[in-house]
């Protein structure tokens, strides 16, 4: 068992920390588009999903943006009231939302995904390829890998 050395040496220490730093400066970047981080990667996640295969369900956006269930559908709805996505019933079971983005909300997405591609740049630097290999190592019980970057 390896003996504790204090948090300064704790790379989850350091995560923690790192992950409210880009949070924060993601959030402040973000702020000219009126979106959160949370409003953002739920945007951001109904249009990606979208891309590849059928609109995604509500379930399934929430999901890819790793957001709590009651939370997601609350501002999903919000996303919708300010027509940034529309939801609608499947055509084979009316109790799963299907979620596309609006031609707003496709535009603000591409304008927010820029932002936050460039907010990493500024915070990890320009080659960040190995940090992101790593993290995505160790989230990939959360979210399984798809081939589709």
């Amino acid at each position: 068992m390896a003996e504790p050395k204090g948090p300064l040496q704790s790379p989850g220490f350091w995560l923690h920390h790192a992950a409210l730093e880009w949070r924060a400066t993601v959030e402040r970047n973000l702020r000219p588009l009126g979106l959160t981080l949370t409003q953002f990667n739920l945007l951001a996640s109904a249009g990606w999903l979208a891309r590849h295969g059928d609109l995604p369900t509500q379930q399934q956006v929430v999901d890819m943006a790793g957001a709590d269930r009651m939370m997601g559908s609350r501002v999903i709805r919000a996303l919708e009231d300010r027509g940034f996505l529309t939801r609608r019933p499947d055509t084979t079971d009316a109790r799963i939302l299907r979620i596309e983005a609006t031609t707003a909300g496709k535009d603000v997405a591409r304008r927010g995904i820029q932002i936050v591609v460039d907010t990493d740049a500024e915070i990890f630097g320009p080659d960040s390829t190995e940090l992101r290999d790593r993290l995505q190592s160790i989230a990939a019980q959360r979210i399984p890998r798809t081939d589709q970057d």
